[in-house]
């Protein structure tokens, strides 16, 4: 159990082949020195052959070397003691096999390499060319070592960043959810204490006439109507507890907070040609309204300086679209938390049956949130 691999992430196709042009590197390098060694010694051409041979096995050996790391190491460590262009893919399989960080295999496999390609010196070889390839072989094993472990430390690295990440977009929307909640949590309470003044009027009031009576039912019925809706709304969204919230603003409140922002120095432009805004839902004037907050505190944040232009239409029974431009300055980043805002705010779109997109066009920023709107 102690002895499967750990773990690695996927290779892209870039990847894979520059491990691959990182193994036939060394091949090319000893095949230059055999096709010299043979063009002034054509006696030599069968060894020639013999060394390719074993080269070209360890490159293909190679396709299975993050499935059985320590294995291929060892099968290709072998190849190095009668082929000096099997160092090649020989090499790469020993890097990989350090980026598993399991020392009971690294060191008896850098031992059996180190042992190979020093048998290879001896070879055939003076002894002055023998502790060159002793000094050269200690060296490079020294630094594919130091080289596999690096890697390995950088894909921890990231590993960590990018868990961290997906938690923080993760805790991003259970923070918008129940920040719906608790915005649902006022609406909803008016409404239900609505409907239990109605109802209590009609248990206690004796002198209600034919026509009240009929009046204060039927403003039962659509309070009840319009706390189901509510209710839903709260069920769909709430996912965990939360504290009561001030009244939230809406669709009516973003003339306020315009001339907030402007007199804090922000450039806004507004196309407002929402027809019939008197019957839009309250909840979708909430969500409208904290798309635009959202989008302003990020022109602000990524374009400080910079004109926003506000775009506002529809109509019932279509769609409520909110369209806020700014320019991108070159060198801006998102920061310590960026991008989170833009998360919340499409978990809060999604929940309310509507669509968010953004992108950068032409140099500036584009945010596109559409809303359902019933009729």
């Amino acid at each position: 159990m102690h002895d499967a691999p750990a773990p690695q992430p996927p290779l892209d196709r870039w990847g894979s082949m520059l491990r691959y042009v990182a193994a036939l590197a060394p091949m090319l390098f000893y095949g230059v020195i055999w096709v010299w060694i043979v063009a002034h010694n054509p006696d030599r051409l069968p060894r020639a052959l013999l060394d390719v041979g074993p080269s070209l096995l360890g490159l293909v050996l190679m396709r299975w070397r993050r499935r059985w790391p320590w294995q291929i190491a060892a099968v290709t460590a072998l190849l190095t003691a009668v082929s000096s262009m099997a160092t090649g893919p020989a090499q790469v399989a020993y890097v990989s096999l350090c980026t598993h960080r399991r020392w009971r295999q690294i060191v008896p496999i850098t031992a059996l390499l180190w042992t190979c390609m020093c048998l290879f010196a001896v070879i055939g070889g003076t002894t002055q060319q023998f502790l060159i390839g002793l000094t050269t072989n200690t060296t490079i094993l020294g630094g594919l070592t130091v080289f596999g472990l690096y890697l390995r430390s950088l894909r921890d690295t990231d590993l960590a960043n990018r868990r961290a990440e997906a938690h923080r977009v993760e805790q991003a929307k259970l923070a918008e959810r129940a920040q719906i909640a608790q915005e649902m949590h006022d609406a909803l309470a008016h409404r239900m204490s609505l409907l239990a003044m109605l109802a209590g009027g009609l248990a206690y009031r004796t002198d209600l006439g034919p026509d009240e009576m009929r009046q204060t039912a039927q403003a039962i019925q659509e309070s009840a109507h319009l706390s189901l809706n509510e209710l839903r709304t709260v069920l769909g969204t709430l996912r965990s507890d939360g504290a009561t919230a001030a009244p939230q603003p809406t669709l009516a409140d973003l003339r306020e907070l315009f001339h907030e922002v402007r007199a804090a120095g922000q450039k806004v432009k507004v196309a407002d040609t929402i027809e019939q805004r008197d019957l839009l839902p309250t909840q979708t004037g909430r969500n409208a309204y904290r798309v635009v907050q959202e989008a302003l505190t990020n022109a602000r944040k990524h374009a400080p300086g910079s004109s926003v232009t506000v775009e506002l239409n529809g109509r019932p029974g279509g769609a409520l679209r909110i369209r806020v431009t700014n320019p991108t300055p070159f060198g801006t980043s998102a920061g310590p938390g960026g991008r989170l805002g833009l998360v919340g705010l499409g978990e809060r779109v999604r929940m309310a049956g509507g669509t968010i997109e953004h992108a950068h066009q032409e140099r500036r920023f584009v945010l596109d949130v559409r809303l359902p709107w019933e009729a």
